[in-house]
């Protein structure tokens, strides 16, 4: 009888012993580091001179509100977004000649840092500057275009443009220029990090992109 059971008895044992093993490895694994806004700041203000890594101040502005129109305004954006965006652009879903390379010289903890520190940040408003689309790009954002099956930004980007984390960017007060830069972007599949994007922004025509872009500027 003990030999009839004797292989199982053993298989047993090597899998009690393996999960052992595991719980044991994990139990004396090093813990994850802690995330700090105050490192990320500092990276965001200086860079870091030893590895060629420029300052991100000098591109996106003091505490990431770019006085650029081509450079997006990152304070106030979702934590887990800015650290998407940052892994995406180290991969080819979201390639760019400046930001790719400097992501991938970022570890993924000075990712998470530096995206803590932008997203506590106060953004500063931006504003609509066309008073002949204003309409327009309020009925795309809050409604959608039912004929051409778009739907409302707010959807998703939230009634008042605040994005969700992770998913959806913060779009209120962004730069004109830089939103219709990425809209364009999707469009023509040089950005590959949304389906949902590049699906809906293959539906808008030039005008409709300036037009909401303008309107999303102006909300707080």
């Amino acid at each position: 009888m003990n030999r009839a059971f004797s292989p199982f008895v053993k298989s047993l044992l090597f899998a009690v012993l393996a999960v052992s093993g595991v719980a044991s490895a994990a139990e004396h694994a090093a813990p994850a580091a802690k995330v700090d806004p105050a490192k990320g700041g500092s990276l965001y203000a200086d860079g870091d001179n030893a590895r060629g890594l420029p300052a991100c101040v000098s591109c996106h502005g003091a505490a990431g509100n770019s006085t650029i129109a081509a450079n997006p305004k990152l304070a106030g954006q979702p934590e887990a977004y800015i650290y998407k965006q940052l892994v995406n652009f180290a991969s080819p879903s979201r390639s760019n000649p400046v930001m790719s390379t400097y992501a991938k010289m970022l570890s993924d903890d000075e990712k998470k840092n530096i995206a803590a520190y932008l997203s506590t940040q106060a953004q500063k408003p931006g504003a609509a500057k066309n008073k002949d689309t204003i309409e327009l790009g309020k009925k795309i954002y809050r409604g959608g275009i039912a004929e051409k099956n778009v739907p409302a930004c707010a959807s998703c980007h939230g009634p008042a443009g605040g994005g969700i984390p992770a998913l959806y960017p913060r779009l209120a007060g962004q730069h004109q220029d830089y939103t219709v830069a990425q809209l364009t972007a999707f469009r023509g599949d040089g950005r590959k990090n949304s389906v949902e994007m590049s699906t809906i922004s293959k539906r808008l025509s030039d005008d409709e992109m300036k037009a909401v872009a303008d309107y999303v500027a102006g909300l707080k």
